[in-house]
């Protein structure tokens, strides 16, 4: 615990009262199942897994430090316990998984031991018991490690030698002299098992029907080593083959590199963004990852406790040594966020990055009927997605209405915005709450927008533009739309603002890059070709312009208000 004399120069992670970090900043953000509790504080389990089998045969059959008997540390058990989940029917509850954590977590001798359990262990449901699934040996087992360099695979295919106890060799037949690539084993049954690294050249994997596959520091698989063509060739034949799946292990990717982790953990979100809708039931990629608080500093008085934290069970990772390297001003304060906090960063060009965003949340806010609001809508027809955007004028919390996107996939094909829809939400906004002003973009929408003008106009208290009520058209002043867009970029930056933590808001706001101009900073998408939308983001800064020209409008009325007095 520390003292700062004058409060006025506290950072804003440091709670004025006590001097110290407030407490909610040194938990880390958890996600996966593997983090959930239940009411009662206990570890949330899954009802059918292999995982317990699986640990079982580990303990018997490999060997950990100092030739002990392998044991799971808890955090490990339960990622185990998740990655053999099964329903009631034995089917798999997760196809793909990908595991993050900071650098030195210790992912590879994790992987390790299962890349093991997958070639020769109790890896696939064989039966039932009165206490759930019982496992056995996948099929003519075929595991591959595939990484960009064979020094990644050596990472892992090192480790595997030294787990295996005498009873392991002589019960799978493994030979006293092992291959330097290939290892093959033999199955009770007679069955040959074969466990093979791979790099990033994908020709050599075009065709083989694996059963499970371990992708190795997928950040750094991009398009310029292969790494999506080999990514795309283990999504193609695991589907060849039942029960196969891969699991990729990652540290914070680099954002903007377009690599592999990214584009999954890009992935994993947006059906995460579906989950919370309502409109899928469950996610079937395991995404487990332990990533610091948005507002954890590089600060070296808290440092020890983020770390503490963010290690979780890997007590062997020296901290002192960590901080060492973070406080080193050779090392750029970006780079020891992503390796060591975990924490995936803005792109150089982005506007805002998730840091700043996720800070604003607050979820459990919601607007309430009756409240006086200012509202954003910016339009797309077929391709740009359409969103219409509140923010509360009494404190400036944002809540998206609703956001219109194409679907992915096949869905999306000859799509096209449903205009009766948006006018119903339109509409059913002025029934619900006291809306005061109302910005929309008219590009696309100008006959819509000025219906709403004319039937609504009266009732609101700020006019668009000159005797426009409602329309905003963005095309027509280059100044105008980087002004509003430098006051709401302010208003995030000052946490002037807030927002109830809608996904889609966030990943819109999230691809909004600067666009500098003669008058200031503007935004826009990555390309005009680009599919990562922007929509909500321009409607959220249409409606806290409308909300800054109410409250600035307000104060010239107010000043005009004043007794005067004639001689």
């Amino acid at each position: 615990m520390f003292v700062i004399a004058e409060a006025d120069n506290l950072p804003d992670y440091v709670d004025p009262e006590t001097g110290d970090i407030y407490p909610e900043i040194l938990e880390p953000n958890y996600l996966g199942p593997s983090w959930k509790k239940n009411p009662d504080g206990s570890w949330h389990l899954p009802e059918f897994t292999l995982g317990w089998q699986i640990a079982g045969w580990c303990a018997k059959y490999l060997k950990g430090k100092g030739g002990k008997p392998w044991n799971f540390s808890d955090e490990q058990l339960r990622f185990v316990l998740w990655w053999y989940a099964v329903d009631e029917y034995g089917n798999w509850l997760y196809n793909r998984g990908v595991l993050q954590r900071l650098k030195g977590w210790g992912k590879d001798p994790l992987l390790a031991v299962i890349s093991i359990v997958e070639w020769v262990g109790p890896s696939r449901v064989v039966g039932w018991a009165e206490h759930g699934p019982v496992g056995g040996p996948a099929d003519d087992p075929w595991v591959l490690l595939t990484a960009t360099s064979i020094s990644q695979t050596r990472n892992t295919t090192l480790l595997i030698p030294n787990l295996m106890t005498d009873l392991f060799r002589k019960t799978y037949q493994i030979p006293r002299k092992l291959g330097k690539e290939i290892l093959y084993a033999t199955l009770p049954n007679g069955t040959q098992a074969i466990l093979e690294p791979l790099t990033s050249n994908p020709r050599p994997f075009e065709g083989k029907r694996p059963t499970f596959v371990l992708e190795n520091e997928t950040q750094h698989w991009v398009k310029s080593n292969s790494g999506h063509e080999m990514h795309q060739q283990v999504d193609d034949n695991i589907t060849k083959v039942d029960g196969a799946r891969y699991l990729a292990i990652t540290n914070a990717p680099e954002a903007g590199e377009d690599s592999i982790a990214e584009q999954v953990r890009r992935a994993w979100e947006l059906v995460e963004e579906q989950v919370a809708k309502g409109a899928r039931a469950w996610n079937d990629t395991l995404y487990d990852s332990v990533e610091a608080n948005e507002r954890a500093p590089l600060d070296p008085r808290f440092l020890r406790r983020i770390l503490e934290r963010l290690r979780g069970d890997s007590i062997w990772l020296n901290i002192d040594n960590i901080i060492a390297s973070i406080v080193n001003p050779m090392n750029p304060p970006s780079n020891s966020r992503r390796k060591w906090l975990n924490q995936i960063l803005a792109d150089d060009d982005a506007l805002i990055s998730p840091q700043m965003w996720d800070v604003l949340r607050r979820p459990d806010d919601m607007l309430q009927a009756g409240e006086a609001i200012a509202l954003g809508f910016d339009g797309g027809k077929s391709d740009d997605a359409t969103a219409l955007v509140a923010i509360r004028l009494s404190d400036g919390f944002i809540q998206p209405i609703e956001v219109w996107e194409k679907p992915d996939g096949p869905k999306g094909d000859g799509w096209k915005i449903n205009r009766e829809l948006v006018e119903s939400a339109v509409h059913e906004c002025f029934r619900v709450y006291n809306v005061k002003a109302f910005f929309a973009d008219v590009a696309l929408w100008e006959s819509n927008i000025a219906e709403w003008g004319r039937l609504y106009g009266h009732k609101l208290a700020v006019k668009a533009r000159g005797a426009e009520p409602i329309g905003w058209d963005m095309r027509e002043s280059l100044k105008a739309l980087t002004h509003a867009h430098e006051r709401f970029l302010s208003a995030i930056t000052e946490r002037k603002v807030t927002h109830d933590g809608d996904p889609i808001l966030r990943r819109h706001a999230m691809n909004a890059r600067r666009r500098e101009n003669n008058f200031g900073v503007s935004f826009g998408k990555e390309s005009r070709e680009s599919q990562r939308k922007v929509d909500a983001y321009a409607a959220a800064m249409l409606a806290h312009e409308a909300f800054h020209q109410y409250h600035q409008r307000g104060r010239e009325e107010r000043k005009r208000t004043g007794r005067g007095v004639f001689i």
